[in-house]
């Protein structure tokens, strides 16, 4: 693999993650015991810290990067180990 491909997909690992990591960790502006800015929604974070969401980002993507690129060079799992298709197909024939 290319290393301009394996980039790419680094990147599309690390923004996928972005919406599995977003989540954790934020605390609402009642559970920070803060008042509310008139007009807030009670869902809204009480505060975005970007480098914190940025670092745990990076930290699931290079494990789940790592993940892939050990199944790439190994095998673990191929297509034909998920293809149910054809398996389907050939069991009537």
């Amino acid at each position: 693999m290319r290393w301009t491909s394996a980039l790419a997909i680094y990147f599309l690992f690390w923004a996928f993650s972005v919406f599995f990591v977003l989540p954790f960790g934020v605390r609402t502006s009642d559970e920070a015991g803060v008042a509310r800015v008139p007009g807030q929604a009670e869902s809204a974070p009480h505060t975005f810290q970007a480098g914190k969401v940025a670092l745990r980002v990076t930290i699931v993507a290079t494990i789940l990067f790592g993940l892939f690129m050990l199944n790439y060079h190994f095998g673990w799992v191929t297509p034909n180990t998920v293809d149910l298709f054809d398996r389907l197909g050939n069991e009537g024939a």
